[in-house]
């Protein structure tokens, strides 16, 4: 798989930076049993431990970041390195997390092979997809503003995979139109057509009203354009467009981006599906170039036959 292929990469880099580690006693997994789940099914084990994965990701990530690391923004995938990220040596309660987290997907390996389950399959299964708001083929049509006294343009994605860990849609408009833009369930864009916006770990999975987050909104092909964010979900709840249901996080956002020698104020706020990680709004405010939009989803048009 493509995650095992990087570990020398991530083991070198683990190594270069053990000096600035935190150095500590070594995290390890606290035991939780396998017969907790001796009556799941394998795709209910499967999205257990892809829910575990992504949590212990976001732990990790938020370890990482404080420790000016980035070892995870260098793209290996987390999917999941549990050496490299118990490696990083993390203390207290992200520590005990990471070691309860660890634990349980060990149980969720030993009760997938009790139950003889085939590996799990990289699209989502028939199972999921049929209860989510969206579906493949599926032309998300957002409105487009740089600022509210601007003409409205239509920016529209096309849904052509749901895979377990993230979804894939094709740009439909635009410059860049044809190019790929894929996020993962958490609503994080992992990568995006050049001049678009991309937040690769701004977002965590189960977002709760109260929950603070931050990370990087970065324009694609511009190493320049680059804003530092934190946010804070203020809103959930459910909220309905074109007749389909959403279950909606709004985070607000504030934070700063380079402007030649100094910085410049970014705020506003981004809302997206807490299942799906699907982008429901994002409102934008700076005097940073490219950092001033509103982009609001309109209506979904269902895929054709």
């Amino acid at each position: 798989m493509r995650h095992r292929l990087r570990f020398p990469l991530l083991l070198a880099v683990l190594l270069a930076l053990s000096g600035c580690a935190t150095r500590a006693v070594d995290v390890r997994p606290v035991a939780a049993n396998p017969a907790d789940f001796a009556t799941w099914d394998c795709d209910r084990i499967h999205d257990e431990q892809d829910a575990v994965q992504q949590r212990a990701a976001d732990v990790a990530y938020a370890v990482d970041e404080r420790a000016g690391n980035n070892i995870l923004a260098l793209g290996v995938g987390v999917a999941v390195f549990w050496p490299a990220l118990l490696a990083m040596r993390p203390v207290g309660l992200e520590a005990d997390e990471l070691a309860r987290l660890k634990g349980r997907y060990e149980a969720l390996l030993v009760a997938e092979r009790r139950q003889a389950c085939p590996p799990a399959a990289p699209e989502l299964p028939l199972s999921r997809t049929a209860s989510l708001p969206v579906a493949q083929g599926d032309r998300l049509v957002y409105e487009d503003r740089s600022h509210a006294r601007q003409a409205a343009s239509e920016w529209v994605l096309r849904l052509r995979a749901l895979r377990r860990g993230e979804f894939e849609y094709s740009l439909e408009t635009g410059p860049a139109a044809g190019g790929l833009w894929r996020q993962d369930r958490a609503g994080n864009v992992l990568s995006s057509p050049s001049g678009a916006m991309q937040w690769p770990h701004l977002l965590r999975g189960g977002l709760k009203l109260g929950d603070v987050t931050g990370g990087e909104l970065l324009i694609s092909g511009d190493p320049l354009a680059r804003a530092r964010l934190r946010g804070q979900v203020v809103a959930v709840g459910p909220q309905n467009i074109a007749g389909r249901r959403f279950d909606a996080a709004v985070v607000e956002l504030f934070g700063d981006a380079p402007r030649g020698d100094s910085y410049t104020r970014v705020d506003g706020a981004i809302v997206v599906d807490r299942d799906t990680g699907v982008l429901l709004r994002l409102d934008l405010r700076s005097a940073a170039p490219g950092f001033m939009l509103q982009r609001r989803l309109m209506r979904v048009e269902a895929a054709t036959p």
